[in-house]
């Protein structure tokens, strides 16, 4: 399994970015797709997950504000994230676990793209 994020950057508060994961390697429909994120000397933190029936969750902290996505049988997966605050500056990481989404920790991770608001 690869998975291979990008999209990452600087923005404003108040803006928006969109996040993209490449998925390789395996039939992720049979996965629980996911997005987590990171600050330093802090745990990394479940934000958006797409269960294997569709089904998708999200952490109280960005619940209205990001949206999970995903086309071509889950091979790409998105995360577009409004309404941005400096709050959510950190490290975002593509995950997917075969296990499905209860885990705080997913079996596979992506490289992570950084994420910085300002303002």
């Amino acid at each position: 399994v690869r998975l291979a994020e990008s999209g990452g950057g600087s923005e404003q508060a108040g803006g928006s970015l969109r996040l993209s994961c490449a998925a390789s390697g395996d039939d992720f429909l049979q996965y629980c797709m996911g997005w987590f994120r990171q600050v330093p000397f802090k745990q990394r933190e479940k934000i958006a997950t797409m269960a294997q029936n569709g089904k998708v969750t999200y952490a109280d902290a960005v619940k209205g504000r990001f949206t999970i996505s995903e086309d071509n049988n889950r091979k790409n997966l998105y995360l577009q994230m409004d309404n941005l605050t400096p709050e959510d500056t950190a490290m975002y990481y593509c995950a997917a676990d075969a296990l499905g989404c209860w885990s705080r920790s997913f079996r596979h991770y992506g490289q992570g793209t950084q994420v910085t608001v300002s303002g």
